[in-house]
């Protein structure tokens, strides 16, 4: 054993934690992992996996309740039990448990310790009375609900995306606050579960940071299928009568509503309590701690990489992060994070993808040389077939056809826009997509078209083109 116990300790094993420990023994290195809680982190028992089982189940439930447009009539009248619904979600999240259990990383050779660790220098921790080592350590806390001061919530019960998995039943009625991703997802689920579902959203919009013109399409999706949306809108007071919630709130002016239980989805904070930072030398805000473009906080052989130090808390970018943030530690040629591909995408149904600039801020930065090309789904025959003809995609381009941004509304955007996204990270151009063999039917057709149809327009206008058709 050299100096240090370790080379590597990452502190948390969510998205981040893991696959930098991952890395650093592929380099050879060896690690130790501190979890405070479960194995997999946020993603994996709170946020990506237990909430994509539940949505999956409220679209199962709402294609049951809608069998009409397949032409299919039960034969009696139709009831559904959501009674299990919960117990389906934890199962689920058990089964990706159980591939990430200590085990497993010690097969790896990563060593796991269980308890919250706190730093007394910036190479050594204390977990579970041990005192650790490392040459370099990575902070991968990841956040945890931002739960706001909003008069009497804190003497109110009230459920986030870290508890509501834990409903044995599903509320009659429920209000949502916070009409981000976390929140619509959730909301539009428990509606098409038979909930009565109010969101409350402090912006003029669902979705704030989406294209305006997919987020209203969205919004007005989800309220023609039930879902009260009330924008413009917040909580000023909260409270507990007689076994419901009220909630005063204000639009103009004040209105009640009542309902049997209210979920808060406001927002992430950084995970940064109770690490003792200060004593490693590491500097951090409201918004997580400080870093470098190389993901290096204050302490030079520190780093830290996804939620907790932001800008985008998503597993797929915390996996990003941490391999760059591994490779900086390790590695002499360091490499800086690019957050001009980012993406993401809001799992609703239908999916609302993103993947760049929006049209708003496209035109805010390239004015009036901005293109946009939209292609409903209606037209593409997959989705004909699949009755899934609501959606849009919406390719957003600047000087010389060159990808700005592109948004899809629709079924499997999710899956669809990695076409744009390839294309855009390798910088080809829009117009020659098409040209790429592309399976039929499939829902490939919203991106291929709009990519022809684009590349004709571009071939009128050369100048060699124009003059053949003169000289014809």
């Amino acid at each position: 054993m050299g100096k240090y116990d370790y080379d590597l300790i990452t502190l948390g094993s969510g998205a981040a934690g893991f696959v930098a420990s991952k890395v650093a023994r592929g380099f050879g290195k060896t690690v130790a992992m501190v979890e405070k809680g479960k194995l997999g982190g946020e993603c994996t028992n709170f946020g990506c996996v237990p909430s994509k089982a539940f949505i999956r189940a409220a679209r199962v439930a709402h294609e049951m309740k809608n069998p009409g447009k397949f032409g299919l009539k039960p034969d009696a009248p139709f009831s559904l039990n959501t009674d299990n619904v919960m117990s389906h979600v934890r199962s689920v999240v058990q089964k990706v448990y159980d591939s990430h259990l200590p085990e497993s990383f010690n097969a790896l050779g990563i060593d796991v310790h269980f308890g919250s660790p706190k730093f007394l220098d910036n190479h050594t921790i204390i977990v579970g009375g041990k005192r650790l080592t490392a040459n370099k350590i990575i902070i991968s806390t990841g956040s945890s609900p931002l739960v706001p001061s909003i008069d009497g919530l804190d003497k109110t019960p009230y459920l986030t995306n870290n508890t509501v998995f834990s409903l044995d039943r599903l509320p009659r009625s429920l209000v949502v606050l916070g009409g981000g991703p976390i929140g619509i997802e959730l909301a539009s689920a428990f509606n098409r579960l038979d909930v009565e579902t109010t969101v409350v959203e402090m912006e003029e919009s669902i979705l704030p940071r989406e294209d305006r013109e997919l987020a209203t399409m969205l919004a007005d999706r989800l309220r023609s299928e039930g879902l009260k949306i009330l924008t413009s809108t917040r909580a000023v007071k909260i409270s507990q009568v007689g076994g419901k919630i009220s909630l005063v709130l204000e639009s103009g002016g004040k209105r009640e509503i009542v309902a049997e239980a209210i979920l808060v989805a406001l927002g992430r904070k950084p995970n940064t309590e109770g690490l003792d930072l200060e004593k490693a030398g590491v500097r951090y805000g409201t918004g997580g701690i400080t870093v470098n473009g190389m993901l290096q906080a204050s302490a030079d052989n520190i780093y830290a990489c996804g939620d907790v130090t932001g800008p985008y808390q998503f597993a797929h970018m915390s996996e990003y992060q941490a391999v760059i943030a591994c490779r900086n530690a390790f590695l002499p040629v360091k490499k800086r994070v690019d957050y001009a591909n980012v993406i993401w995408c809001t799992f609703t149904d239908p999916e609302l993808a993103h993947a760049g600039l929006t049209e708003e801020e496209a035109r805010a930065a390239h004015g009036d040389s901005v293109k946009v090309l939209r292609y409903e789904y209606g037209k593409a025959d997959r989705a004909r077939v699949d009755v899934e003809e609501f959606g849009i995609s919406k390719i957003i381009l600047g000087k010389g056809g060159k990808l700005l941004g592109a948004h899809i509304l629709g079924a499997h955007a999710s899956e669809v826009i990695h076409e744009v996204q390839l294309a855009k990270h390798f910088n080809i151009p829009f117009g020659r997509i098409w040209e790429a063999i592309h399976l039929y039917p499939s829902y490939s057709d919203v991106i291929r078209n709009p990519s022809k149809y684009y590349y004709g327009e571009t071939l009128g206008g050369n100048f060699f083109i124009k003059l053949l058709k003169k000289l014809i």
